[in-house]
């Protein structure tokens, strides 16, 4: 058991964070494990990049015309060093779902979108340097429909695991490395080589415009729902699940920090996520607010995981979107001339069976009952779920003044609301 324990926190230390499964037979479990005595096993250290691999991928960088950053999940231990270079050379930075807060949220530099959007496709094949760090440029990072990327230019990988160096689209040059170090040995490579001569900015707010030309009508709504939700919790930790709010707002929603998002509703599986993950975001970080958006074909698969957080006290907005189906694949059905099978749900009621496991449970019918209900949930000790039992209504409600002003973002409000 020593030497197996050695081994799972060897990997688990040295390789891209994820659990470390070790199965123990069950006579091994009931063994006596003695006294000891038991070796301290000394753990590796996370790699490190070649020195010659970062002086080509910061000579590409230093003369690149046109570069962007693409930066994934893996990149959220690099958070200083990848700011710092961004704003040192004047590049876009792209961040995939579950990597936003790199760039606090209004940063100049930030991309919004994904890349399935038309713009953003464009814009990687015509750019002549792309540095990822951490992004594995799967169909997770393209919705609704994933296409093929055409990278025409250097294309610069950073990525812990070697094999994700070559998979789908080739590196030159490819860097296995922690995301920290490498962000660190580059950029002081990039500042030795003097200042950059860029204005990235003004390109990234003509792309960001582009981009938003490309949103679907849904967005428009959603994003008045995330703008209540930020607005009410500005440092939520918001765990998502699979529903139409949040493949709304996973193009345009920016985090104020990093380790903010918790989102598996990428493409498809994982119905049910949305409610045991702000559970454990909760336990893992309980001085932060917590909210999970999630639908009622997703709650009904962890729908006792309430009872979990009832007795771990964990206070988390449980934010149900009832339509009584499971819509996206209806709406996917529909648009293929499918006749929808198996799809159309009978809800429960989901506020009683909050109540009575123990939660609080509202359903409110307006925006203003959302920022009550999300305001009251943050002073509580037990989740408080908040169904909306007609989203359409909601929806219309977001349409009205208050949901447009939100809606229209920073930009379009005065000094002192920002």
């Amino acid at each position: 058991m020593p030497v197996i324990l050695a081994c799972a926190f060897a990997v688990l230390g040295s390789q891209r964070p994820r659990p470390v499964h070790i199965g123990i037979l069950l006579d091994t479990i009931m063994a006596e494990m003695g006294d000891g005595p038991f070796t301290q096993w000394a753990l590796p250290t996370r790699p490190s990049p070649a020195p010659t691999a970062v002086a080509a991928a910061a000579s590409l960088m230093a003369l690149a015309r046109r570069p962007i950053i693409a930066a994934g999940g893996d990149a959220v231990g690099a958070v200083a060093d990848l700011r710092a270079r961004a704003e040192h050379l004047g590049t876009p930075v792209f961040m995939t779902i579950n990597d936003k807060g790199i760039l606090p949220a209004g940063h100049p530099l930030i991309l919004s979108g994904n890349l399935d959007l038309q713009a953003m496709r464009d814009e990687m094949a015509a750019c002549d340097v792309i540095l990822a760090m951490g992004n594995e440029f799967g169909e997770t990072e393209m919705y609704p429909e994933p296409h093929p990327l055409r990278i025409n230019s250097s294309l610069i990988r950073i990525d812990i695991e070697p094999l994700h160096l070559t998979n789908l689209v080739p590196a030159t040059p490819g860097i296995v490395s922690d995301a920290e170090l490498a962000c660190t040995a580059l950029l002081a490579t990039l500042r030795a080589a003097g200042p950059a001569r860029r204005q990235g900015a003004t390109r990234t707010s003509q792309l960001r415009h582009r981009i938003e030309a490309d949103l679907w009508p849904a967005c428009k709504t959603d994003r008045a729902l995330m703008a209540a939700i930020v607005k009410a919790l500005p440092d939520a930790v918001i765990a998502s699940d699979q529903t139409e709010p949040v493949y709304a707002a996973n193009p345009f929603h920016q985090a104020a920090r990093p380790k903010s998002c918790l989102n598996l509703s990428l493409v498809y599986g994982t119905l049910g996520h949305g409610l045991p993950a702000v559970l454990g975001a909760g336990l893992g970080a309980p001085r932060r607010p917590s909210v999970c958006l999630i639908g009622d074909g997703g709650l009904r698969f962890s729908l006792a995981e309430l009872a979990s957080a009832v007795a771990a006290r964990v206070g988390s907005a449980i934010i149900v979107w009832n339509n009584a189906s499971y819509g996206e694949i209806k709406t996917m059905m529909a648009e293929r001339g499918i006749s929808p099978i198996s799809v159309d749900l009978l809800a429960p009621d989901f506020v009683t069976r909050a109540e009575a496991m123990g939660c609080h449970a509202m359903a409110p019918t307006d925006l203003a009952g959302l920022k009550t209900a999300q305001a009251a949930s943050a002073l509580r000790d037990v989740p408080t779920l908040i169904e909306f039992r007609d989203p359409s209504a909601l929806a219309q409600a977001f349409r009205s003044r208050d949901g447009e002003a939100l809606a229209a973002g920073p930009q379009a409000r005065g000094a002192e609301d920002r």
